[in-house]
């Protein structure tokens, strides 16, 4: 026989208060190895304010007999007259060997009014049997192969449909794509210096000022600048820094030496507004869009004049 034991407290008075009950969970007669089992025990009239303190199961053999649901109390019924209620407290168990095994009493400290005792469930005791096999009727009912039936064209429908759906969408998105991208390529280029005025033309007004919006405002003009000058110039200034920018534009004859430093002078500005949370005052940045605009027409006009004297000649 198993028996169970468990550790418990120094007791300051014992009540016994009649057994313990132990409910399987499972409707049937006997009690089989992995069954669960309810055990717990059931209080009545007690007082509002009562402290319950219940002992520590966890230490039963998890491999004999394991815990699998630790104490839950519950008030089975109240009466509001008397002020009294009943308890009911339950642990979950699950027997995993067979044998008999008498469960560890359960003792609940109670405390009351000032006064603290401890009261005792008797231990009930039970057989736990390994679940009856019938190799007979197990070979008998072995499971049959899978029955395999022919798809039938209702069952295939849906999926094909679907699928010539998708196939149409996917080619009239083709379609629809092929357009655009050709009317975008048939669509004239504009000059460089048109695109650089009309992008600086969207920061013009105070608008952008705001220390909030500085960032993007310096980095709007000074990249419009900067693909301009690519175009004008042949020089990669998107990919450069300022200091590369103004090292590769020295030189350029169609940049007078004023111009070239108010242009510097606002790349500086605008690498400090963007990179060190520099914020520019109102009277300079009145002066950021009409310098970019001076530099791209001051540059562009002199192309026309180069032109216009190639073509005396």
């Amino acid at each position: 026989m198993n028996i169970l034991a468990s550790i418990l407290l120094v007791l300051l008075e014992i009540v016994p208060k009649g057994d313990a009950f132990l409910r399987p969970l499972q409707k049937r007669d006997s009690i089989y190895v992995g069954d669960r089992l309810e055990y717990g025990f059931e209080l009545d009239n007690v007082r509002p304010g009562t402290d319950l303190a219940l002992q520590d199961l966890k230490s039963l053999p998890a491999d004999t007999l394991a815990l699998v649901r630790d104490w839950k109390v519950d008030t089975t019924r109240f009466r509001r007259r008397a002020g009294l209620m009943n308890i009911r407290g339950s642990v979950l168990l699950a027997p995993f060997e067979e044998g008999d095994f008498a469960l560890p009493p359960i003792y609940v400290q109670r405390k009351s009014d000032g006064k603290t005792d401890t009261l005792v469930f008797k231990t009930p005791v039970f057989r736990v049997a390994q679940f009856p096999l019938d190799s007979a009727r197990i070979a008998e009912n072995a499971l049959a192969p899978v029955v395999r039936y022919p798809l039938t064209y209702a069952e295939l429908f849906p999926w094909l449909a679907g699928a010539d759906i998708l196939l149409i969408a996917l080619i009239v998105g083709l379609v629809l794509w092929r357009r655009r991208k050709r009317r975008e390529e048939e669509k004239p280029s504009e000059p460089a210096h048109i695109t650089a005025l009309r992008k600086l033309d969207g920061y013009r007004g105070s608008q952008y000022w705001a220390p909030e919006k500085q960032k993007g405002f310096y980095s709007g003009v000074t990249d419009a600048l900067k693909n301009y000058m690519e175009s004008r110039f042949g020089v990669d200034a998107p990919e450069m820094t300022t200091a590369e920018v103004f090292d590769a534009l020295k030189g350029a004859g169609d940049i007078s030496p004023e111009l070239f430093d108010e242009t510097r002078e606002l790349f500086e500005t605008a690498d400090f507004v963007k990179f060190a949370k520099h914020t520019a005052p109102d009277e300079y940045n009145a002066k950021v869009v009409p310098t970019a605009v001076k530099f791209v027409t001051d540059t562009y006009r002199s192309t026309l004049e180069e032109e216009q004297e190639g073509d005396v000649l």
